[in-house]
């Protein structure tokens, strides 16, 4: 489980390089709509138009080497850049060795086979491009070897001991990758067969999956050109569901009402159950979080902040997505994200070709923020959960807490003294809302004197390991934090 949440926080590298593509593509099209549609490109606007969606798209087009230098860097000890160079080195080598043309001269491909092949240079091999540079950093970085051959030591055999691992990758790929492609394909289609009852699942199980970071493994196959579905990247290729066998968007229109309009609506039903005493405690922890999720659709300080005081919630929560999901697409709603649905995103892809009646995200929007606000109320209030600000008194605690600090440092101290001390912390690493940490000894641990810095909450997934959900600034905390460990 710790190897794949270092693996999802490794995701949201070259996952935030997607905002750019949808600002500049957003603006491409609005400018030039004839960009993807084959009119001519006249006068300076267009020809704007036109460089910006070509800009956008050489980074979507590629997200796939992205995804392998992120991962290469984002999981590699310190983050450095050599585990990116051998991610690319071995994604350059796989995607060569097992192109159709390669693979069809030592074995004989069946129909199926072919077409796995021929769709080899995809986002799960960059992936797994991604692991093998990480992993051979980690291991050979201090790598020692004798004077004739010391050119080659530490940082430098990097690379090309990743080059070695994925041609034995690559071996094991040309057996097993038509197996895991056809699975993926069955996965795609069944969902796919089911029309709008099937975006409602894939929503369900999309939000199901975010506390264990595997719900990138699922939006790999909907979203990108894992197996030839990519409602993303067909949508922001200025394609129509004219040219794809779905309702092109509906893998990600029905995250937007709920994003945007769901959570304020949620976030506002536990602001009025919390405790008398702890309504500023509540409204500091998740109205920050609410704006989050309607502006950018940044939804994990909100969703980190009840699932584990409240997982039955959480499901209901998720089923929510679901139903709001179904109802949108059925309803001809068809918008589309580069980073998340929040109102940018809305905004910038609103002059796509693949948009269609975004004005219904009015009364969507309002639907969900009253059937949100309703259900988050009644089952809170119904089964007593422990919903932010409805949390067991704890006096000293709370009288600490102090929200909204900016005063990175001083948070950061006041987690470390709550986490033991740096003598007790092994290892520190954040991802895009939380700190991660891991100890030596779980019981130094002081979850009401980390929480009195104003942090969103504690979480524990394992004996020797603390996760501290600070929010969208975690980057300057961790910096911080860093700073007083050395």
């Amino acid at each position: 489980m710790k190897f794949l949440q270092r693996l999802g926080k490794a995701l949201m590298l070259p996952v935030a390089v997607l905002p750019i593509c949808g600002i500049l593509m957003g603006i491409g099209y609005w400018l030039c709509p004839s960009t993807m549609q084959g009119g001519d490109v006249t006068g300076i606007a267009q020809q704007i138009g036109y460089y910006l969606v070509k800009a956008g798209g050489a980074l979507i087009d590629n997200m796939a080497i992205l995804f392998a230098i992120g991962i290469g860097v984002g999981m590699s000890e310190d983050n450095d850049g050599t585990g990116g160079l051998a991610a690319l080195a071995s994604w350059l080598m796989m995607t060569n060795l097992l192109a159709t043309a390669n693979v069809s001269v030592i074995r004989t491909l069946s129909e199926d086979a072919t077409l796995a092949f021929d769709k080899i240079a995809n986002p799960f091999i960059g992936i797994i491009a991604g692991i093998i540079g990480s992993m051979c950093y980690n291991k050979f970085k201090n790598t020692k070897l004798p004077d004739w051959l010391s050119f080659f030591s530490g940082k430098r055999c990097v690379a090309i001991v990743a080059g070695v691992v994925s041609i034995i990758v690559s071996v094991v790929l040309l057996f097993v990758w038509p197996i895991v492609f056809g699975a993926l394909i069955a996965l795609g289609e069944g969902i796919e067969s089911l029309g709008v009852l099937g975006a409602g699942i894939y929503a369900f199980f999309n939000r199901l999956l975010i506390p264990f970071g595997l719900h990138h493994a699922l939006n790999n196959v909907f979203w990108f050109d894992t197996i030839g579905l990519g409602d993303l990247t067909h949508f922001w290729a200025g394609e129509t569901s004219a040219d794809v066998s779905w309702s092109l968007g509906m893998y990600m229109s029905g995250f937007f009402p709920c994003m945007m309009f769901g959570i304020p609506g949620a976030a506002l039903a536990m602001v009025h159950t919390a405790k008398s005493n702890k309504k500023k405690v509540a409204i500091g922890l998740v109205a920050s979080a609410a704006i989050a999720a309607f502006v950018c659709g940044v939804t994990e300080p909100f969703e980190f902040g009840f699932m584990f005081l409240a997982p039955a919630l959480y499901v209901i929560y998720a089923l929510l997505y679901a139903i709001f999901t179904v109802i949108t697409v059925a309803l001809g709603f068809r918008a589309g994200f580069s980073f998340s649905a929040g109102a940018t995103d809305l905004l910038f892809s609103a002059s796509l070709p693949a948009a269609q009646k975004t004005w219904l995200i009015i009364p969507l929007g309002i639907a969900a923020f009253i059937v949100f606000y309703v259900v988050f109320r009644f089952a809170i209030t119904k089964f007593d959960l422990k919903t932010p600000g409805r949390e067991d008194d704890d006096q000293e605690a709370e009288k600490k807490v102090v929200l909204a600090n900016d005063n990175f440092t001083e948070v950061a101290a006041i987690i470390l003294e709550g986490i033991g001390g740096k003598e007790n912390v092994t290892s520190i690493d954040n991802c895009i809302t939380r700190l991660r940490l891991e100890i030596k000894d779980y019981t130094k641990v002081d979850e009401s004197k980390i929480k009195s810095a104003g942090v969103a909450g504690v979480i524990r997934p394992g004996k020797n390991s603390v996760q501290v959900i600070v929010g969208t600034k975690v980057q300057f905390v961790a910096d911080e934090f860093k700073k007083m460990c050395r």
